[in-house]
């Protein structure tokens, strides 16, 4: 951890962001559940502070009460508060959580949660039991919320593989849509989840080619965002590839499209599954592992795109 790779003059007391709360004993609740995971956070970065000189904490929230109990909890601790500046959107709702590690981003890892609600998802995260987290969530509406500080490791990608990437916790950014995966995503979830890519795309220089999804780096084993994700409309803002649909010629009689997945960062260690990962996303269905001709000529097509 003390390898980490930030300039410590980014490294400044901040504490820039709101908390979602609701009226009565709850809303204290969720406060002093938010400022706990707050402090958890923070105090991992303890290792990499080399020297703390204490300032006035930058706070900007709209929630008088909450700002009070944040002032009091920095006037005792201010150097458990120093905060990296540059990983956290200080306009998005904070909620936290308690389940990551630290690293840098040089991916985009989409997700749906599979979950019935933003509150639910918010919820399973703050659960120690299921070592699960994500660094964003959006819901429904288009609301987005930060869980995780950008340049902390969350737990979303699991043994997911993409090229010779085997650990994309270590690399990525996981973002969270509230969606049970069986319904279409809404307009105002995506045009939230395209500003938000814009945001990190800039911020982090994060290459067009490595906006992915859960299932492709998992294939067969999480098959996230369902296969009504619309991955053409993201590929035209600049977030992922997609192919050329007036332009579909058919490859060489050696070619093997089978390879050249692998070439593009597919796992083929399971073939029928990396298949289907490919159909789901680019294909617009799952029925089957066969690959049609036009199915070909789509890989083909996408193969001289990535490389």
């Amino acid at each position: 951890m003390r390898n980490f790779p930030i300039p410590i003059f980014l490294i400044i007391a901040l504490l820039s962001s709101g908390i979602v709360v609701s009226c009565g004993s709850k809303k204290h609740a969720q406060t002093r559940s938010s400022i706990n995971d707050l402090r958890y956070q923070v105090d991992s970065l303890r290792g990499l502070l080399l020297e703390s000189k204490s300032t006035n904490a930058i706070l900007k929230t709209e929630n008088r009460e909450l700002k009070k109990e944040q002032q009091a909890h920095l006037e005792k601790d201010q150097d458990l508060y120093s905060l990296l500046e540059d990983g956290m959107e200080k306009e998005y709702p904070w909620t936290g959580t308690q389940h990551f590690d630290l690293r840098k981003p040089n991916f985009v890892i989409i997700h749906h949660t599979a979950q019935n609600s933003t509150e639910q998802t918010i919820r399973t995260f703050k659960i120690a039991h299921t070592k699960v987290s994500a660094h964003y969530i959006i819901s429904r509406n288009g609301e987005i919320f930060q869980v995780l500080n950008d340049y902390f490791r969350a737990w979303h990608a699991g043994i997911g593989k993409w090229g010779n990437v085997q650990d994309l916790n270590s690399s990525s950014l996981g973002i969270e849509l509230d969606n049970n995966g069986k319904e279409p995503f809404s307009d105002a979830q995506i045009q939230a989840l395209l500003g938000l890519l814009a945001e990190l795309k800039s911020k982090y220089k994060i290459p067009q080619t490595n906006f992915l999804g859960h299932g492709d780096i998992a294939p067969g084993r999480k098959h996230d965002p369902s296969v009504l994700f619309p991955w053409k409309r993201l590929a035209e803002h600049g977030f992922g590839l997609w192919y050329n649909e007036d332009y579909l010629l058919s490859p060489p009689t050696h070619f093997d499209p089978l390879e050249a997945l692998r070439l593009i960062g597919y796992d083929i260690s399971n073939p029928r599954a990396t298949i289907r990962a490919f159909k789901r996303k680019f294909m617009g269905e799952e029925v089957d592992e066969d690959l049609t001709e036009k199915d070909i000529q789509v890989i083909y097509n996408l193969y001289k795109r990535y490389l």
